[in-house]
């Protein structure tokens, strides 16, 4: 999947692809509220099991009945061959890597205060992290960012000039908020990059 397929998707470009895909993300996030992944997995494949039994069956009756010998009524998936090409897996697990190891690299820049202001940021963001994590578990917020996903991005192509000029106004107001904090302590101007 590219990216303009991820983006239509997101826009509801296909209505009807979009609602399966919505639909069976939100009802697998919540059934993993109700039921533990490994449940969940299991009832998934014990539901797609039993069609493809019953579908089995139903077709060696009709050929019994109708004495054609059609073959397995799966046979042309199973011809099919399954295996994830190697170039894409090295494609994407050294993109992983070099994201990883971004973030690690980060993270150290960050927790050893190579930049005052920015681990300063970091720890204003922990601390409502902290106030956020005991009001919704990592699930619940799993599926407000999915819902969000799905309809912001719509939202946003409807209301776009509205949204973008309040945009712009918390952004200054929060440029100014700044630049005066950072004015008034010490040690806190950043470096002229």
């Amino acid at each position: 999947m590219d990216a303009k397929q991820v983006v239509d998707l997101l826009y509801w470009r296909d209505v009807k692809t979009t609602g399966v895909v919505f639909g069976a993300g939100l009802l697998l996030l919540l059934s993993l509220t109700v039921c533990s992944i490994v449940s969940v997995c299991s009832y998934i494949g014990l539901a797609l099991l039993s069609v493809t039994i019953c579908f089995r069956i139903y077709k060696g009756i009709l050929q019994a009945i109708q004495k054609s010998d059609e073959g397995h009524p799966f046979k042309q998936y199973l011809d099919h061959e399954v295996a994830l090409p190697e170039d894409m897996v090295h494609k994407y697990s050294d993109l992983a890597l070099a994201k990883i190891n971004k973030t690690i690299g980060d993270l150290r820049r960050l927790f050893l205060v190579e930049d005052l202001v920015d681990s300063i940021k970091f720890a204003v963001l922990m601390w409502i992290l902290t106030y956020v994590g005991s009001l919704f578990n990592g699930l619940t917020l799993i599926i407000l960012a999915l819902v969000g996903a799905f309809s912001c991005p719509i939202v946003y192509e409807k209301h776009q000039a509205q949204i973008d000029h309040y945009l712009a106004l918390v952004n200054n107001q929060v440029k100014d908020i700044v630049g005066k904090v950072q004015a008034k302590v010490p040690g806190m101007k950043r470096k002229a990059e």
